[in-house]
């Protein structure tokens, strides 16, 4: 039995551990209520906290209970809402006219028997569409000999008339049918054996197989060269962006069916006349993967918080992302209950992030030098109050808060970079915007088969969205590439890969 002089240890030893122990069920219930808003709530960041501002003191200091200057009545008036129209179609349509007219015998006056004219019409317009449609081309080439030298000569010159070369020999895959089944899967996210199915419903049997074939023969032949082309070019950028996701290969030598790949993602900056989107398929999202796709890269790279990119060389000037800052504060606050919400300190931390967006906003029209000297004089007191504040607020370390800061402290050195260069943006979401795309897809074709077509996948997804970027229809600029490329010597050819890039493809 415990003597008196030990009760308090034992009342204090319990204390500590009920106190322990609610901190425990107050992070649980934390992950239990943001659990349950990932899965029923909206995915969007925004709500109704982002309509106060922190800064606004005249509205926050505000006395309601002070009457209003008094209202004088004015005629009440109401104004017709316009109707807004988003629907919009091209002029260049080609437009098929239906005349609706009586027969001859319905041209007669029923009061007089006289004959009827038109005196006016009424017009009436409908969209038809017409299913994607197949037809063969047949290619015949004619050879002319001369009949003289046939008869008298001893050489018979043959002269054959000039036909363009196939994109793949021996098979009858033409430029608009690899480009078709290029965007099918890679913009409109329809897997091959999708396709297949609608092939066959069309009376065409087209197996997932040779479409693979095509697709992997005519990017190794023709869209890689174009690919390692804009490579040279991005690099020679002064900002970057870089993100990375996973993608999952069956057949990868060394690795299960059911391990991890990655596709990264690096593209330009805001500032880039002609932007540069490209994909590169690794196993693994290891320091040497961007080690050596920058290789030659020197400049600013906006990426996440992945500590990968923290280690490059000091010629390469990471830059964080304030929205990656901001998203944890907006998860904290969807943890705690809407009661404690108004007046916490996560909101606090998340209305510092909001105020950083607003000014950025305000700055979005402005040219590099002149966005360099607003944020020093607004952005950058915003930001120096908000970590200051930061290192001083007394959070649990597990809790949404406690993360929300940590990550913003330990990420700060990153944060402030955006400051350095007008050029610079305040997140990484163009990156994130660029790889959206591929993970949709994602969804639909799940996996590749084997590594070859990974990076088969990588270098069609590149210039794919790198023709997005450019405002270029993507089965337009495929098949102007497959059609021209087979007849040039792109690989010894100066000038050639530069007549196939996106900036120079009009339509």
């Amino acid at each position: 039995m415990k003597s008196v002089a030990s009760w308090p240890q034992v009342v204090a030893e319990k204390d500590a551990r009920i106190a322990e122990l609610e901190t425990l069920v107050k992070w649980y219930e934390e992950q239990f209520r943001l659990s349950k808003h990932r899965q029923f709530g909206a995915s969007s960041e925004k709500s109704e906290y982002d309509q106060l501002d922190l800064f606004n003191e005249a509205e926050a200091t505000a006395d309601m209970t002070v009457p209003g200057p008094e209202l004088t009545d004015v005629q009440r008036h109401y104004r017709k809402r316009p109707r807004l129209v988003n629907d919009i179609l091209p002029e260049d349509l080609p437009i098929e006219v239906v005349e609706h007219e009586l027969s001859a015998d319905e041209q007669i006056c029923p009061e007089c028997d006289g004959d009827m004219h038109v005196m006016g019409n009424t017009k009436r317009r409908e969209l038809k569409i017409i299913p994607a449609q197949a037809v063969i081309v047949e290619h015949v080439r004619k050879v002319y000999a001369c009949r003289a030298c046939e008869k008298d000569g001893l050489s018979v010159p043959i002269h054959k008339a000039p036909m363009d070369e196939p994109v793949i020999k021996g098979s009858f895959a033409s430029p608009e049918a690899i480009a078709h089944v290029m965007t099918q899967k890679f913009v409109m996210g329809a897997p091959l054996y999708r396709q297949e199915q609608d092939w066959k419903r069309q009376g065409i049997l087209l197996s997932r197989q040779t479409m693979s074939n095509w697709l992997i023969k005519a990017t190794e032949d023709w869209l890689e060269p174009i690919y390692d082309r804009l490579r040279e070019q991005l690099l020679l950028r002064n900002v970057l962006h870089a993100d990375e996701t996973t993608l999952q290969v069956l057949r990868e030598p060394g690795k299960t069916a059911q391990s991890k790949s990655y596709m990264w993602l690096y593209r330009t900056g805001g500032d880039a006349m002609c932007p540069i989107v490209l994909y590169e398929y690794q196993p693994d999202r290891s320091r040497k993967r961007p080690l050596e796709f920058l290789k030659d890269f020197k400049g600013y790279l906006h990426t996440d918080g992945y500590d990968v990119y923290h280690k490059l060389p000091e010629e390469i000037v990471v830059v964080g992302c304030w929205s990656h800052a901001r998203r944890k504060f907006d998860e904290a606050l969807k943890a705690l209950p809407e009661q404690d919400r108004e007046g916490s300190n996560v909101l606090r931390g998340k209305r510092y992030c909001d105020k950083l967006f607003e000014l950025e906003r305000d700055f979005a029209e402005l040219t590099p030098e002149e966005r360099f000297a607003k944020r020093q004089e607004l952005s950058s007191p915003v930001m120096a109050e908000f970590f200051a504040w930061a290192e001083f607020v007394n959070a649990v370390p597990k809790s949404g808060l406690g993360k929300a800061i940590y990550y913003a402290c330990s990420q700060r050195k990153y944060l402030e970079r955006y400051l350095l260069d007008g050029r610079l943006e305040i997140s990484n979401n163009r990156a994130e915007r660029s790889i959206k795309p591929f993970v949709i897809d994602r969804k639909n074709f799940l996996f590749a088969n084997t590594s070859r077509g990974a990076k088969a996948s990588a270098v069609m997804f590149s210039l794919i969205e790198t023709a997005k970027e450019s405002g270029l229809n993507p089965f337009a600029y495929l098949t102007y590439v497959l059609k021209h490329a087979p007849n040039m010597d792109i690989r010894n050819e100066t000038d050639a890969l530069g007549r196939l890039l996106p900036e120079a493809f009009s339509e």
